[in-house]
C-alpha cells in the first residue's frame, strides 16, 4: 500500500454554496475554486451533526453522533474513542494539529502529538446551558451572536492570520526534518463563522446594494416545519440581526469572511505547493457545517436544510482525478478512512463497523446515486432530535414528536416543497423513515441523549445553575 502525508484544511460554517466553484455568482474565492480545478469537488457532502462538537467529534472518530455521543457543545470528544490520529500514534507517524479543534481540552489524549494555538470548548465544559432540553426552555431570549456587524477586525481574523502563518511554517520546518515517514497537518481556521466582522477591503468587495434578500421569507408568506418554529421562539436570530439593510450586511459580511478565509487556504497551499512534499501529500478541504444566512428567516446552523446540513468537500493530490465534480453522497466521517487509506495504514480490527469510505475511492468509482448519509441534531434549541438521511435523489428528515419532510433533490435543489403530506409520495417516505431506523432508532437515540444531557446539567448543580453557565457566543480563542 502506498502511504502519502495529508494535509486537512477545515474551516468552520462554510455553506457549500458559497464558492465560486459552486456556483455562487458573486463569492471571490479563487484558491478554493483552483483547488477544485486540480482535484475533485464532491456536491453532495453534509455534515454528520449541523453543530460545531458533534460535527468534530465525528471528524475524529469516524463515527456518527449517536455513536460517539458527544451530542452538544458541552459534551465534546475528550480522546476515549479511538480517533484517526491513534492510530496514526500507534504507527509512529507524525500528527499535529494547527488551530481549532473543538475538542474538551488541550490535555486529554485526542491523537495529536502536538496542538498549536488550540481551541477548545470554554473552560472544558462548553455551551452548558444548551444542554438544557427536557424540557426546553420557551427562550432564552436574544443571543449577543449578531451584536455586532460589519467592517472592523476581530480576534477570529486575528487569529486565522495567526494559524495560517503558524501552517506555513510548519510546511518549512518539517522540510528540514523530513524522515520520510508519512505525516497529517489538521488547520482549522475559524472563518466564515461569527462574530460576522471582517476587515473593510473584504468587505468592499461586496457592496450591500448587490446583495440579495435571502429566500423563503415568512414575512413573503413561507410557512416554517413546527421542529423549526420552535427553534426560533428560543432564540429568534432573525429578530436579533435586524431590519433588511442589516440583514444585507450580515449576508455581505458573511461573504467576505469566506473570501478571507479562502485568502488563508490559498497561502497555506502555496506553501505545500513550493515544498519537498508537493507531489506526494493529499489535501482536504472542508467544513464542520454550514450557515443559514437568512433562508427561512434562520441564521447561524442547526436545522437539517442543506444550508446547515451541506458542507463543502474539495479532495486533490496523488491518484485523484482532476477537475472532476462528484455527485455520490459523501459526509464527514468519511475523511477518517481518508485519512488511514492515504498514510498507508490497514484498517484496524476495532474500525471494522465504521460507516465511512475513502473519498479517493469514491472519486475513482461511478457515481453511487444510491449512497446514503446521515446527520442528527440533538443540540441547543431543540426539544426532540431530527434526524437528516440523503442519498443523491431525496433528502428526508424526521422529527421526534414532529411530521417529517422529504425533498425531491433533482427537481427541487432548494428544499422549497415538502412532498411528505403528497399521497403519491406516501411510499417514498415509508421507505426513507424504515433506511433511518435501519442506522438508528429515533425515538430511544432521543432519549438516550436527553439522559446523557440531564446528567451533565446535574453535574453542574441542576437546571437554574445549568442555565446560567456558559458560552453564549463563539469559542474564545488565543490572543495573537
Amino acid at each position: 500500500m502506498s502511504s502519502r502525508n495529508v494535509i486537512v484544511l477545515l474551516s468552520d460554517e462554510h455553506n457549500a454554496d458559497v464558492m465560486g466553484c459552486a456556483g455562487h455568482p458573486m463569492v471571490r474565492t479563487p484558491n478554493l475554486d483552483a483547488l477544485a480545478k486540480r482535484g475533485t469537488r464532491y456536491t453532495a457532502a453534509y455534515t454528520p451533526s449541523p453543530i460545531c462538537v458533534p460535527a468534530r467529534a465525528s471528524i475524529a472518530t469516524g463515527r456518527h453522533v449517536h455513536e460517539h455521543r458527544c451530542w452538544d457543545n458541552a459534551i465534546a470528544y475528550d480522546g476515549r474513542s479511538p480517533s484517526w490520529g491513534h492510530r496514526l500514534q500507534q504507527a509512529n507517524m507524525r500528527v499535529e494539529s494547527i488551530g481549532k479543534l473543538h475538542y474538551r481540552k488541550e490535555e486529554d489524549p485526542t491523537g495529536f502529538d502536538r496542538q498549536q494555538l488550540p481551541v477548545h470548548i470554554m473552560d472544558g465544559i462548553g455551551q452548558v446551558f444548551g444542554s438544557v432540553r427536557d424540557p426546553l426552555p420557551e427562550s432564552i431570549g436574544k443571543m449577543p451572536l449578531f451584536d455586532k456587524i460589519g467592517a472592523g477586525e476581530s480576534s477570529y481574523n486575528r487569529f486565522d492570520r495567526s494559524v495560517t502563518e503558524l501552517a506555513v511554517q510548519w510546511l518549512h520546518d518539517r522540510e528540514q526534518v523530513d524522515d520520510g515517514r508519512p505525516w497529517v497537518l489538521f488547520v482549522g481556521l475559524v472563518a466564515p463563522h461569527f462574530p460576522l466582522i471582517v476587515p473593510q477591503a473584504y468587505l468592499d468587495l461586496y457592496p450591500l446594494d448587490k446583495i440579495p434578500m435571502p429566500r423563503l421569507s415568512p414575512k413573503n408568506g413561507y410557512v416554517r416545519h413546527p421542529w423549526v418554529e420552535r427553534q426560533v421562539r428560543y432564540s429568534d436570530h432573525d429578530a436579533a440581526v435586524g431590519p433588511d439593510e442589516r440583514k444585507r450586511l450580515a449576508i455581505a459580511t458573511y461573504y467576505a469572511l469566506t473570501t478571507f478565509m479562502d485568502e488563508q487556504v490559498g497561502k497555506i497551499v502555496a506553501a505545500l505547493d513550493a515544498s519537498a512534499f508537493a507531489s506526494n501529500t493529499t489535501i482536504v478541504y472542508s467544513s464542520d457545517h454550514g450557515d443559514n444566512i437568512g433562508v427561512r428567516g434562520t441564521w447561524n446552523k442547526c436545522l437539517m436544510y442543506r444550508e446547515s446540513t451541506a458542507v463543502p468537500m474539495i479532495l486533490c493530490g496523488p491518484g485523484v482525478p482532476s477537475d472532476q465534480v462528484c455527485g455520490t453522497p459523501v459526509s464527514l466521517v468519511d475523511l477518517y478512512p481518508t485519512i488511514t487509506d492515504e498514510v498507508g495504514l490497514s484498517r484496524h480490527a476495532d474500525d471494522a463497523d465504521l460507516p465511512g469510505k475513502s473519498l479517493v475511492k469514491v472519486a475513482n468509482e461511478e457515481m453511487d446515486a444510491d449512497r446514503l448519509v446521515l446527520s442528527e441534531y440533538h443540540a441547543i434549541g431543540s426539544d426532540s432530535a431530527g434526524y437528516m438521511i440523503a442519498d443523491a435523489r431525496y433528502k428526508y428528515h424526521e422529527y421526534v414528536g414532529y411530521p417529517p419532510e422529504l425533498f425531491d433533490l433533482e427537481n427541487d435543489p432548494g428544499e422549497t416543497v415538502n412532498l411528505a403530506d403528497e399521497p403519491q409520495y406516501r411510499a417514498i417516505v415509508e421507505r426513507y423513515a424504515e433506511k433511518l431506523r435501519g442506522m438508528l432508532d429515533p425515538v430511544a437515540t432521543d432519549a438516550r441523549a436527553k439522559r446523557d444531557q440531564a446528567a451533565l446539567v446535574a453535574s453542574f448543580g441542576g437546571r437554574e445553575k445549568a442555565l446560567a453557565m456558559g458560552t453564549p457566543g463563539a469559542s474564545p480563542v488565543p490572543a495573537t
